[in-house]
C-alpha cells in the first residue's frame, strides 16, 4: 500500500464513490513521481551537491587534495583515543608524581617550539624531487614506530618521554605540511571569506575527537594501555597513505632553494615593528601563566574517583562544547575589535575558572551537586568558554603577518606560543612541587588553581599593545616592497586558551589538541 502523501486528504475513511478511489491514486503516484524526480534530475542533483559543498565543505570543492588535507586533520584527532591512556600509564604503570607528569609533558612539546625548523628543512631538502610528499610520508610511518614503542618497549620515564616526543615530532611535521597546503588554497581568499577553510579543518579534527572521545575511556575499562597505544599506532599510517593524493609538482632541479640568511633578515625587519613585537609580547604573557592540569588530574582520579569511563564521557563533553564555541565565535564574533574581545575573554576566563574551587573545596557537595554532573556541566561552561577565548589568539596572529612573510612569520609567532605553553607546563610543575601536591596529598590544590586563574589576568595592563583595528592596515606601507613573498609553512595553533590549562587531561603533547585551526591569510 502507498503511504499517504501529505500534501493530499486521505480519503480512505470517506464515503466516497469508487471512481474517485482511483483518481486519487493517480494523483499519488504522480506527486511520487514528480518528487523522485527533482531528485534524481540533473538540476535536482547539482542543487543537492552545491548545498552540500556550500554546508559540509563551506563553499570549498572535495578535491582528492582536500580530502587527503582534512584527513590528516581527521587522524589528529583521533589520536587522542590515546589521551587518557596516556594519562594513566605515567600514574598508574611508570607511578610519576603530578609534578614529574607536568615537566614530562613541557619536553614533549619541544618539537612544536621548533616547527619553523621544519619548514626550513623541507622547503630546503627536497626528498626525491618532492618537499611535500615524502615529509608526510615520514611523518605517519614516524608516528606509528612511537605509538609502537610505546606499546611494547617503554619501561622507564624517559623512554616515555622520548617515544612521546617522537610521536609530538610526527604530529608536528605533518601539520607543517598540510599547513602549507592550506596557506596555498586561503591566499586568494577575500575578507569575507576568510577563516571558512580554517574551520572547515578545525572541523576535521574536531570529527575526529568526537569519533574517539568516549571510546578513550572505554577502551581502557577493557584494555591495558599498551593495548590502546598498539591500536593508535595504526592511525598514523592513514597520514602517510592520503600523502599519495596530494597534488604535486617536483621541484626542479633549477629551482631557488630558500636562502636562510635572506628570509633571517626579512624576519628582522618585520619583528622589529612594534606593530608585530608587542601584539605577540602580549600573547606570549598572557600563554605562559603556570597551569594545574596534571595535579587536577590527579584529583579527578586518586580523590573523587572518577574511571576511565565517565572520562571519556568527559572528553566528548569537551569536544561538543568545543565546537560549539568554534561556531559562536565563527557566527557572532569574529568580527569584534582585539582589545575588547580579549579584554572581556581574560576577564571571563579566569572568573570561570575560579568555579573549579567549588569541586577541590567539595563545596559542590554541601550545595548538593554530585562530583560528576558538576564536572561535566563545570567542562561544558569552561570548554565553550576557552575556545571563544581561544579563537582570536589564532585570528590575530595570523593578522600581524605582513605581506610578502605571511607564512615564515606566521610560523614564528606560533613557536613563541609554543615555548610560553612549554614554560605554562614547567612553572605548573614547580609550583605543584612547592605546595607539596602528590598523588594523594590535594590539601593545597586550591591554592594551586587560585593562582593558575589568577595569573591569567596579569596580561590586563598590557592591552594597549594589542591593535585597535586590523593590524594589516597599521603595517608600514612599504613593508610589501621590501619583502618579498616566500613559501614557507606557518604551523597550525597548539597552544590552549588559558581558561582551559587547567582542565584538560595531559596528553601527548598537550599541544596537540583536539580542535586544530588552521591559518588563515591575509589577502594581498
Amino acid at each position: 500500500m502507498l503511504p499517504c502523501s501529505p500534501c493530499l486528504p486521505c480519503f480512505s475513511s470517506l464515503p466516497l464513490p469508487p471512481h474517485l478511489f482511483g483518481r486519487y491514486h493517480k494523483e499519488k503516484l504522480r506527486f511520487i513521481k514528480d518528487s523522485l524526480l527533482m531528485f534524481v534530475s540533473p538540476s535536482g542533483l547539482s542543487q543537492i551537491k552545491e548545498s552540500v559543498v556550500e554546508k559540509l565543505f563551506f563553499g570549498h570543492q572535495p578535491t582528492p587534495e582536500l580530502i587527503g588535507i582534512l584527513s590528516v586533520y581527521i587522524v589528529q584527532g583521533i589520536l587522542g583515543l590515546a589521551r587518557l591512556a596516556i594519562s594513566f600509564f605515567l600514574k598508574d604503570d611508570l607511578a610519576l608524581s603530578p609534578a614529574q607528569v607536568a615537566a614530562l609533558m613541557g619536553i614533549a612539546a619541544l618539537p612544536w617550539v621548533v616547527k619553523p625548523l621544519f619548514g626550513l628543512i623541507s622547503d630546503g631538502l627536497p626528498i626525491f624531487g618532492y618537499r611535500r610528499r615524502p615529509y608526510l610520508i615520514l611523518s605517519g610511518l614516524l608516528g606509528a614506530a612511537a605509538w609502537t614503542c610505546l606499546a611494547t618497549l617503554v619501561h622507564s620515564a624517559w623512554a616515555a618521554t622520548l617515544a612521546i616526543a617522537l610521536s609530538s615530532l610526527s604530529v608536528a611535521v605533518s601539520d607543517v605540511i598540510v599547513d602549507s597546503l592550506v596557506v596555498e588554497r586561503v591566499r586568494g581568499e577575500s575578507a569575507s571569506e576568510a577563516g571558512s577553510l580554517q574551520s572547515l579543518c578545525w572541523g576535521a579534527s574536531a570529527l575526529g575527537g568526537l569519533l574517539t572521545a568516549y571510546f578513550s575511556g572505554y577502551l581502557l575499562e577493557h584494555l591495558d594501555t599498551r593495548t590502546v597505544f598498539a591500536i593508535v599506532a595504526a592511525f598514523p599510517l592513514i597520514v602517510s597513505g592520503v600523502a599519495w593524493l596530494i597534488a604535486e609538482e617536483p621541484a626542479g632541479e633549477n629551482s631557488e632553494a630558500p636562502q636562510v640568511g635572506r628570509q633571517l633578515q626579512q624576519l628582522w625587519q618585520a619583528v622589529k615593528q612594534k606593530t608585530i613585537w608587542m601584539p605577540a609580547a602580549f600573547l606570549f604573557l598572557w600563554q605562559c601563566t603556570p597551569t594545574a592540569e596534571a595535579g587536577f588530574f590527579y584529583f579527578t582520579t586518586n580523590e573523587l574517583g572518577f574511571g576511565p569511563e565517565f572520562l571519556g564521557r568527559v572528553r566528548l563533553v569537551s569536544s561538543l562544547a568545543a565546537l560549539l564555541g568554534v561556531w559562536l565565535f565563527q557566527r557572532f564574533l569574529k568580527t569584534v575589535p582585539f582589545r575588547q574581545i580579549f579584554g572581556w575573554s581574560i576577564v571571563l576566563s579566569a572568573a570561570l575558572g575560579m568555579t573549579t574551587l567549588l569541586l577541590v573545596t567539595h563545596t559542590n557537595r554541601l550545595l548538593g551537586i554530585d562530583d560528576r554532573w558538576f564536572s561535566l556541566g563545570d567542562n561544558l561552561v569552561l570548554t565553550v568558554m576557552g575556545q571563544i577565548a581561544f579563537m582570536p589568539v589564532l585570528v590575530l596572529a595570523a593578522r600581524l603577518c605582513p605581506p610578502g612573510i605571511e607564512a615564515t612569520l606566521f610560523a614564528l609567532l606560533m613557536s613563541v606560543l609554543n615555548l610560553a605553553g612549554l614554560l605554562s607546563h614547567e612553572t605548573g610543575a614547580l609550583l605543584t612541587h612547592w605546595l607539596g601536591i602528590s598523588e594523594h596529598n590535594f590539601d593545597r590544590l586550591w591554592l594551586l588553581v587560585t593562582i593558575a586563574n589568577l595569573t591569567t589576568l596579569l596580561p590586563l595592563p598590557f592591552l594597549g599593545w594589542l591593535p585597535e583595528a586590523d593590524p594589516q592596515a597599521e603595517l608600514p606601507s612599504d613593508t610589501s616592497q621590501e619583502l618579498p613573498r616566500d613559501r614557507h609553512f606557518p604551523p597550525i595553533m597548539e597552544v590552549q586558551s588559558s581558561v582551559a590549562q587547567h582542565r584538560n587531561q595531559p596528553f601527548v603533547p598537550e599541544f596537540v589538541p583536539e580542535l586544530m585551526p588552521t591559518v588563515e591569510e591575509s589577502p594581498d
